[in-house]
């Protein structure tokens, strides 16, 4: 198979493993009303929860298993036989079940946390995985901690259990401890020595504690992996997952590196993104990658001109590739003439150079002290500036007085505007060109 053919399975455990962050519970009908959004979205499997852990838990895997039925619904389970009946009775009902069964295989866990040793840490995942399989088809396992682990005997455990009937091998950096030269290794290892390794799936589980999670999977990806497990915005334990968002729009913005599909919808991925922020209660970092509130924000003016112009000179995607109704302009102390002019057209004015470059002195001092320059604000400094607006031309009726009242009441965010209008190269709204005089001015702000 060329490798434009490959298709890259996505497993979203937002709702096991992502839950697991503190803060982050979900209740019952909260998992669902995710599930139906993770469906919509495109995942290939969700991982619903942990059906051991409680009666909450075991509850909403089993809903979810009996309504949402595209997907492969899985249930996490220890590697023990109590943990696997609990699972399966969660998931008998779904159109397509998978048992994810995880054993801890590193020495440090075998040692102090389990207290075994290699010899029935294997017989253990053998018999495990070999019981998981006897009551349901699709079973995964993950060897916790596997980065940690001693690379040889990862691979006689991997070995084992695929001998006893997996179908999809899980390769967890529990800990965020890899980097991706040495993941990427991991998975290539795992490929030349495994017996049986081409006819399972070959997964990747990072966690984000040296900032790195999406970087191993990808890194993953490139070296054989055909599974991914993620969460929406990175949620987990401790620093979290790998970022679904972030994956997916790494491998559509650098095809050229990553030629693999995915079945996600992308329009769906913001919509994901804030149902999550939503129902935990937790805000997205307004620097997230692709899904934070900054991600199609731009108040340096170097950028601003440079979107007004064309997005491609700053965006790398289109904000409604990932579900974003548009960029967003934020007027600040980094803003340029170009933008400034573009919103006072916006709000009904036209100014000549001498006019502009005297609001523009006066929004600086502005912008300096209150960090962000909303519309009441701009429309005051306006009307201040030119008593009476001599040198201003309106370019529409003048803005009615409840208009300038709804513009005045507090927000808790900055209130960008969107460029104005004509077509781009992304066949996208913006404002006719500006004065080739004001491009230098805006050049203040760069990189």
């Amino acid at each position: 198979m060329s490798t434009d053919q490959v298709r890259i399975a996505v497993f979203d455990t937002t709702l096991r493993d992502g839950e697991q962050s503190p803060g982050c519970s979900m209740n019952h009908q909260e998992k669902l009303r995710l599930a139906h959004q993770l469906d919509r979205l495109g995942v290939d499997v969700i991982e619903a929860g942990f059906p051991i852990a409680s009666e909450g838990d075991f509850e909403a895997v089993k809903a979810i298993a009996a309504v949402i039925r595209r997907p492969i619904i899985a249930g996490l389970a220890r590697a023990c036989r109590p943990d696997i009946e609990r699972a399966w009775e969660a998931l008998q009902d779904a159109a397509r079940p998978r048992i994810h069964v995880f054993l801890a295989t590193s020495d440090i866990h075998l040692q102090y946390k389990l207290r075994i040793t290699r010899d029935q840490c294997l017989a253990q995942a053998r018999e495990a995985v070999a019981f998981a399989k006897s009551v349901c088809a699709d079973v995964e396992f993950s060897p916790e901690d596997a980065t940690r682990t001693d690379p040889d005997f990862l691979c006689r455990v991997l070995d084992a259990v695929v001998a006893a009937g997996a179908t999809t091998l899980n390769i967890p950096d529990t800990v965020g401890f890899t980097i991706p030269s040495e993941f990427g290794d991991l998975i290539a290892t795992i490929r030349r020595q495994v017996k049986g390794v081409e006819k399972v799936t070959l997964s990747a589980h990072c966690h984000n504690d040296l900032g790195m999670a999406v970087a191993n999977t990808m890194a993953a990806i490139a070296a054989g992996a055909r599974q991914v497990e993620c969460t929406i915005n990175g949620i987990g334990e401790r620093a979290g997952n790998a970022a679904l968002e972030e994956i997916v729009m790494a491998m559509r913005v650098r095809r050229d590196r990553y030629p693999y599909e995915t079945g996600i919808a992308g329009e769906h991925l913001f919509r994901a993104s804030q149902m999550l922020s939503e129902i935990t209660g937790v805000p997205v970092q307004p620097n997230k990658a692709v899904t934070g509130r900054n991600a199609f924000a731009h108040e340096a003016g170097i950028h601003q001109d440079g979107v007004l112009k064309n997005p491609l000179t700053y965006e790398i995607m289109t904000p409604q590739s990932v579900g974003v109704p548009d960029s967003r302009l934020v007027l600040g102390k980094h803003s340029g003439r170009h933008a400034l002019a573009i919103r006072c057209e916006q709000l009904g004015y036209q100014f000549d150079r001498r006019a502009l470059d005297d609001i523009y002195r006066r929004f600086v001092r502005l912008a300096d002290k209150i960090k962000h320059v909303e519309d009441h604000h701009l429309l005051e400094l306006i009307r201040e500036t030119h008593k009476p607006a001599a040198s201003a031309t309106p370019l529409f009726e003048p803005i009615s007085a409840a208009a300038t009242a709804n513009a005045a009441s507090p927000r808790e965010e900055p209130r960008p505007f969107p460029p104005a209008q004509t077509t781009n190269a992304f066949a996208l709204p913006l404002p006719a060109p500006a004065d080739p005089h004001h491009d230098q001015e805006d050049y203040l702000w760069g990189v």
